[in-house]
């Protein structure tokens, strides 16, 4: 039981802290998104990558609905695998994506944190919540 009391809220806050981070670089994604061109760029070529970088935010967030409604309606919230995974995974993000926003990483990197990070936990929620509520069994 001290693993599962242990877990539950530093899963939570780094789902949180992560959350927050994206929210941060969406705001000032600008600085971002001039690192992934180069320094005499057309208007094109930087709306194509600023919509690029819309576009890998807002898949984020809407990762971040699934896993949080799987966390908070108890679906995954006390199974170890997936909240040892989801905190590893969130706190690498929040690590590599403050890295990111403050020594403007190339935009084509967010697709690697994004893809191991975000993707990969979620793609677990997303099993477990069919699990649970489409094939009717109980958690793992």
């Amino acid at each position: 039981m001290p693993l599962v009391s242990g877990l539950v809220p530093s899963r939570f806050l780094v789902l949180t802290a992560h959350l927050v981070i994206v929210i941060t670089i969406f705001w000032s994604r600008e600085n971002n998104v001039r690192a992934s061109l180069p320094l005499q760029c057309t208007p094109e070529e930087y709306a194509r990558r600023d919509t690029e970088m819309v576009v890998a935010l807002s898949v984020t967030l809407g990762l971040f609905v699934v896993e949080l409604t799987g966390f908070l309606s108890g679906v995954s919230m006390f199974n170890n695998v997936q909240s040892l995974l989801s905190t590893l995974a969130h706190a690498s993000a929040g690590v590599a994506l403050l890295f990111f926003l403050f020594e403007q990483w190339d935009g084509g990197l967010y697709w690697w944190i994004f893809a191991f990070c975000s993707a990969l936990p979620a793609a677990v929620e997303i099993f477990l919540f069919v699990s649970v509520f489409g094939l009717k069994k109980k958690p793992l």
